[in-house]
């Protein structure tokens, strides 16, 4: 196979034990669209994202909760233009009762400023909103290291 001239990152799958608690929260949280969906019993799916462009896809098809212990996923990342979007988003989260890895927006790195807000969906897959700029140059969570790597 000949390399492709340009390679990006097309959409994320992801399963998930409720559709509609999952659809809710993703909607509320990024505020998807509903691109596309299956609505059959033992088919259900939706697929989410921006001016018809798929970014996630949403598919009931298991149980329990995600295992973080696990290779495999670590984390899925969104990136937004500026810390007030951030904490925007944030706020939106503390409303659904959204578990969060640190308490507020904390710094990728050491005295960094990018940074975000870190936290998990209905069933535990973790979850970042971040912006490249902006973030208060303090402390980070875990000093040495990206904090992205150790929530």
């Amino acid at each position: 196979m000949a390399k492709a001239k340009t390679l990006q990152t097309g959409h994320v799958g992801v399963n998930v034990t409720d559709l509609d608690r999952s659809l809710a929260f993703y909607r509320a949280v990024f505020d998807f669209e509903v691109v596309a969906e299956g609505k059959e019993d033992d088919r259900r799916w939706a697929f989410l994202g921006r001016e018809n462009r798929m970014l996630v896809a949403l598919w009931q098809q298991s149980t329990g909760s995600f295992p973080t212990d696990r290779p495999g996923l670590h984390h899925l990342s969104f990136q937004v233009e500026s810390i007030e979007e951030v904490k925007a988003t944030e706020q939106v989260l503390r409303e659904l009762g959204a578990e969060f890895s640190y308490d507020g927006v904390v710094p990728h790195g050491e005295n960094g400023t990018s940074g975000g807000v870190f936290f998990t969906d209905p069933d535990g897959i973790r979850l970042e909103i971040y912006a490249p700029t902006g973030a208060d140059p303090v402390h980070a969570p875990t000093p040495g290291a990206p904090t992205c790597g150790f929530f």
